[in-house]
């Protein structure tokens, strides 16, 4: 991860707004992007005002806040704005300039443990398939699913699908309808026993470097696996 956060923290301080390159400038102060913005009012925090603050040289102040942590990054705000201000590109880059170990939340502990180890929950790659196997061994107990079972590292296959860190975690049940779904249409597909995390911990940080790793790492899979689709829910 970057380790130069505060010397591009102290440049962004005494830069104009014309070196961000999301054009905050011409924010009209509609409120278009407040009104439908999910998480507006938390912590008095407004859309609009961030990126007034940008325009205004006060970034500073936001990227030692909260807000830019509390938008969710949906992009909503980008859709309907009037004058096309990338904002959520504008809390991501906000984002990146907060030092690591002062990130909110498991998003930085979750970002070391998936560049380390291919996943955030440092989940070791046995356990992995195992509760794979057990969760396909109850889609084979089903009416209509006799034989199923999940193709690990299936080299040839059409599709390959990354798997978010919740579904081998809390939410194992919800990786059965993707399951069905492929068995159904008689799809040719694999899950890939290493570096699987479907999340972008790198985009939620800001960390573009991060990002690239990780995508690359699954780029990598499609290739020593020789697939040629990429299923990537996230």
């Amino acid at each position: 991860m970057a380790n130069d956060r505060p010397d591009r923290l102290e440049a962004l301080s005494s830069a104009c707004c014309q070196d961000w390159p999301y054009q905050q400038d011409v924010c009209l102060t509609c409120a278009m992007c407040a009104s439908t913005c999910p998480v507006a009012g938390v912590d008095d925090f407004d859309p609009r005002k961030m990126v007034r603050m940008v325009s205004l040289g006060l970034a500073d102040q936001l990227v030692q806040s909260r807000w830019p942590w509390i938008c969710t990054m949906c992009g909503k705000c980008e859709e309907i704005c009037p004058m096309g201000i990338d904002i959520a590109d504008i809390t991501r880059h906000i984002r990146s300039l907060r030092e690591g170990k002062d990130v909110p939340g498991i998003l930085y502990k979750g970002l070391a443990a998936a560049l380390k180890t291919g996943n955030n929950l440092s989940l070791p790659k046995e356990d992995f398939i195992f509760i794979l196997e057990d969760v396909a061994e109850e889609v084979a107990e089903e009416p209509g699913f006799g034989g199923f079972s999940v193709p690990i590292d299936k080299k040839g296959a059409r599709v390959l699908t990354t798997i978010h860190n919740k579904l081998v975690n809390t939410h194992t049940e919800d990786l059965k309808p993707w399951w069905k779904i492929f068995h159904a249409a008689k799809e040719d597909w694999t899950v890939a026993s290493d570096n699987w995390e479907g999340t972008s911990w790198g985009y939620f940080t800001g960390d573009d470097e991060a990002m690239k790793i990780m995508a690359g790492r699954i780029v990598e899979n499609m290739r020593r696996l020789e697939v040629d689709t990429l299923l990537w829910p996230e």
